[in-house]
């Protein structure tokens, strides 16, 4: 196992980006400190080929382009201070009351107008002798989007001999604040060969977040006999639904580390196991995936990749009898989501 760094290109304000390659000797995953970005995940099919299985660019600048962030899918980033929406951006915390950037519909979305998935993070690199990775940690000034109190982010990936990629967050503020951490990493298992519509998904959730018009009702229903049951593995195309999938499934899980679902495609014998502390997971089929023209290609489009966001339930902050997402001074938030990697 090793971990480099090299350059990855420089922001408007003159500061360096940097891309760090975690390797073992199946897979290599590619991070930039530019929103904490998982850019690449290059790992076999079962003849050996080599692929790219995440939705990620090779240049900054890309990232960065009018293009992509005119129809902005969050490709590989740390998505914060609040994963997901907060209806029509109204929030209260400990009866103050603060409105938040609308910038999804009516609602506020993975932490405004600019979240730390286009915040400069630094980093420092981590080698011994059971895994690789980077530590990147952010500290989001009181106000910033309008949330209260200074909160310090840290985000550890690490890479073992197993193929598991680990995703540590931790944060801690010095006012009561709402955090709610995830990664937004899109997964083909074809390589962009095919889109995700044949993979097949298993959950362990046997219930669901009643959403309407992306926003939970507070009610918490069954899975079971409904297009969004996934008991069982069955392919994403299988229910027929027309715009896919964005929804919040309930893991009941009680903060211990535990498997939350596996993403699979036949044909390339790949597959992904996911393990999480968190108490939900937003599964997103991609609809609105732009599609990009690079090196004079189409790329990406809808269903070009699968986001499978382990975090707390969709506004949460409004709802008291959802898992809460209110940090205090002297308090740690602690979360880990393991992406294990498998060829078979």
């Amino acid at each position: 196992m090793k971990v480099t760094s090299t350059k990855f290109g420089q922001l408007e304000d003159g500061s360096s980006v940097e891309l760090f390659t975690l390797s073992n000797e199946k897979i290599t995953v590619k991070i930039t400190n530019y929103g904490a970005i998982i850019t690449a995940v290059d790992m076999p099919n079962k003849n050996g080929s080599i692929d790219n299985v995440v939705c990620g660019f090779d240049k900054l600048e890309t990232y960065l382009s009018d293009e992509y962030l005119g129809s902005y899918p969050y490709f590989g980033a740390i998505i914060g201070r609040f994963g997901n929406r907060i209806a029509k951006g109204h929030l209260e915390i400990e009866g103050k009351t603060y409105e938040m950037a609308i910038n999804n519909g009516p609602n506020h979305l993975h932490g405004g107008a600019v979240g730390f998935d286009r915040k400069l993070f630094a980093a420092e690199t981590i080698e011994n002798e059971t895994e690789v990775g980077v530590k990147l940690t952010y500290l989001s000034p009181d106000g910033e989007e309008n949330y209260p109190g200074n909160l310090k982010v840290t985000c550890i990936y690490t890479l073992n001999e197993s193929s598991d990629l680990g995703i540590q967050y931790y944060a801690e503020t010095d006012k009561t604040t709402v955090v709610n951490l995830t990664n937004h990493s899109y997964f083909n298992l074809t390589g962009q060969k095919e889109n995700i519509l044949n993979h097949e998904l298993e959950l362990t959730a046997t219930k669901m977040t009643e959403m309407v018009e992306q926003i939970p009702t507070g009610k918490i229903v069954p899975v079971v006999g409904t297009a969004y049951d996934f008991t069982s593995a069955k392919k994403i195309n299988a229910s027929g639904l027309e715009m896919g999938y964005d929804d919040n499934f309930v893991l009941d899980n009680e903060g211990k580390l535990k498997l939350a679902g596996i993403l699979s495609e036949a044909r390339s014998g790949r597959k992904i196991k996911v393990y999480t502390t968190q108490p939900g997971m937003q599964v997103y089929t991609g609809y609105w995936n732009p599609e990009i023209e690079i090196n004079g290609k189409k790329k990406f489009g809808s269903f070009s990749g699968i986001a499978l966001e382990t975090q707390h339930y969709p506004d949460s902050v409004n709802q008291p009898n959802f898992p809460s997402t209110l940090l205090k001074p002297g308090e740690i938030y602690d979360q880990k989501t393991v992406y294990k990697f498998i060829t078979e």
